[in-house]
């Protein structure tokens, strides 16, 4: 049942990262990241929700660049009204629901924001009450989410600087993502809780305000000390550091227990290449620890209920194999320990760990085996989420849909077209569509964000299949993750490693497919004896596959490659001349006589109106 990892590999993986200096990241290509060093310790009230702590941050420049200025994220404060994510829930079209109340009807809706209506003591907020660099008090303004330090000198290409700060935090009436008491009564989901230091890279600051989309953050090592109510059990990112002062399921049951007798216990965690730490404490959790075989401890937290307690617990094996399929078809999971952590609202991933909601009457292991696959695209393939929603929020659910299907429905876990394309095809319709290099804050309305970087994104990869063959593709979500883990890829990098892969030009697909909105529509124009002649109708091009029923009932598939591949996919079909996109028609012909044509068997390319994409002799025309 627990099948055994790439041992090797995955230890191989973290010599190799070891072996690296901690503070260096530069390659032969000329790549470079920043590197940061956390150590906090916090103090939580749990009647008032609020916090107190310290932060040391040990920030390393490792870009080409001196710095004047550096940029903390401060994330609480977007839960406040009049902020600018309670101003874009105004504003926008299509409000998240979960973060609106609709006074009106639902032909009729009359929304209005939830964090509009927050107190004072409801709301989020991080105060900075000093910050200090290398020991001297530092300039520094607070913009909404963002903290814009003024440096008293600048930090140097290749050194490192300190930072202390003292901070205040109140944990907000839970919205979205974070917060406290929510729908399924967790006392504490802190997620996105410290002042985060925003990412410096090649295109400069990425200090993006919040707005209830995604995060970027800056690899480094974490050292967090948490002291609240001995009453309360915390899960979340990092191994607990002292399991035998805690208890809470963490001790050793071979080893006696030495738990102070306090009114609070101070719960010491570690991480390692990380870019997030993320906790949620309640003092009702129940904690299972789920051993792999040779893979991490799986830690779940949740709530003790009659309902609830079955499908959590029917979830760890299942979560376990999903771990498993993802190790194995992208790579080794390099961490040792995975919590499942019933918080937040829905599913939100974050590093080494997930907040998953629900898990009542309905089962939520779809959900978790989702927020699993994201800790390859986002927590160790980390690209810039802000401005590229679509490659870990797309690869995700492509890769979480290959391990569901096998999983949890006793699939292939083959890709699959056709239906799974539905979102997309109705913005399409709609046309409501937009670019995916749209910035995930800025999508006109929620609809085209979601479909975007979830449906499109998985698209990419899906309909790849068809372009450069299912075994490339496979080849190519590996040597991505080995070339590009602990590293911030771009659009480019997937493009680049597919085509070293598959040995094709791919610079067309990657622009079309996120650069614009063209679409996909290929269909039948004519069947005159046994002469086919197929026309491109939508803008973008393709690699064509043509199944042909003869009328003595056998079958032959021909693959039309787009000229400017520079060659075609592997294939066991009949390969012909390719097709130069700036010809809207391509006709060839075949030996026999012809009962049907059809275009694209597998669905795999996102062809919007496959009414025209059969020919069936029989009626003596095309179905359209």
């Amino acid at each position: 049942m627990k099948k055994v990892f790439l041992v090797a590999l995955s230890f191989s993986l973290m010599i190799s990262c070891a072996q690296n200096s901690k503070n260096s990241t530069s390659s032969t290509n000329g790549y470079w990241q920043q590197h940061v060093d956390y150590t906090m310790d916090v103090d939580v009230n749990v009647e008032k929700f609020q916090y107190s702590g310290t932060q040391k941050l040990v920030y390393t420049n490792n870009s080409p660049d001196d710095l004047n200025n550096v940029y903390y994220h401060l994330y609480y404060n977007a839960f406040q009204p009049g902020s600018e994510m309670d101003a874009r829930l105004q504003s926008i079209g299509d409000p998240d629901g979960r973060m609106v109340i609709n006074e009106g009807t639902r032909e009729k809706p009359i929304y209005k924001s939830r964090i509009a209506m927050l107190k004072p003591n409801e709301i989020g907020y991080l105060k900075i009450k000093s910050l200090k660099q290398n020991g001297k008090d530092v300039k520094f303004k607070v913009a909404g989410t963002v903290l814009e330090v003024t440096l008293n000198e600048p930090i140097k290409s290749g050194s490192n600087v300190t930072f202390d700060m003292e901070f205040d935090g109140q944990l907000p009436v839970h919205i979205r993502r974070a917060g406290r008491n929510s729908r399924d009564d967790i006392a504490m989901s802190m997620a996105q809780w410290y002042p985060k230091m925003a990412e410096y890279d090649f295109e400069g600051w990425q200090a993006h305000p919040y707005i209830a989309r995604e995060f970027q953050g800056v690899w480094g090592n974490f050292d967090v000390t948490i002291r609240i109510d001995r009453n309360y059990t915390i899960g979340g990112t990092g191994n607990l550091q002292n399991p035998q002062e805690i208890g809470h399921g963490y001790e050793d049951k071979t080893k006696s227990l030495n738990v102070p007798d306090t009114d609070k216990l101070a719960w010491h965690f570690k991480a390692e290449r990380v870019h997030d730490f993320t906790w949620a404490a309640d003092d009702e959790y129940v904690h299972d620890i789920y051993k792999m075989e040779n893979g991490p401890d799986i830690h779940f937290f949740y709530k003790d209920r009659d309902y609830n307690k079955e499908n959590w617990t029917k979830s760890q094996p299942l979560t376990a194999k999903a771990m498993e399929f993802f190790s194995e078809n992208v790579g080794p999971y390099p961490w040792k320990q995975y919590s499942v952590i019933q918080a937040g609202d829905g599913g939100m991933e974050y590093a080494m760990a997930t907040f998953v909601a629900g898990g009542g009457k309905r089962s939520n292991i779809g959900t978790i085996i989702h927020e699993l696959g994201h800790t390859w695209f986002q927590q160790i393939l980390a690209n810039n989420e802000s401005k590229h929603p679509w490659m870990d929020e797309g690869f995700t659910s492509y890769i979480s849909g290959l391990a569901s299907n096998k999983i949890l429905r006793g699939g292939d876990g083959r890709p699959t077209g056709g239906r799974s394309y539905g979102g997309y095809f109705y913005v399409v319709k709609e046309g409501i569509e937009e670019p995916l290099v749209t910035h995930s804050d800025r999508f006109d309305l929620n609809t085209a964000y979601s479909v975007a970087s979830y449906t499109k994104g998985s698209m990419f990869l899906a309909q790849l299949n068809y372009v450069i063959g299912e075994d490339n593709v496979k080849k190519t979500l590996k040597k991505y993750y080995n070339d590009f883990s602990f590293k911030h890829p771009t659009p480019n990098d997937i493009k680049r490693t597919a085509e070293k892969v598959s040995g094709l030009h791919l610079d067309w697909y990657l622009n079309e497919w996120t650069q614009t909105t063209h679409t996909i529509d290929y269909g039948i124009q004519s069947v005159d004896g046994k002469k086919i002649t197929l026309e491109r109708i939508g803008k973008m091009p393709m690699p064509i596959d043509v199944t042909v029923t003869y009328a003595d009932g056998t079958t032959e598939d021909f693959n039309i490659p787009l000229r400017m591949m520079r060659g075609n996919k592997p294939t066991n079909a009949t390969v012909i001349d390719d097709w130069a996109w700036s010809y809207p028609s391509y006709s060839f012909s075949v030996s026999k006589d012809i009962k049907k044509v059809e275009i694209d068997t597998s669905q795999l390319m996102a062809d919007i109106n496959r009414e025209n994409n059969v020919y069936e002799a029989l009626n003596k025309k095309m179905k359209n």
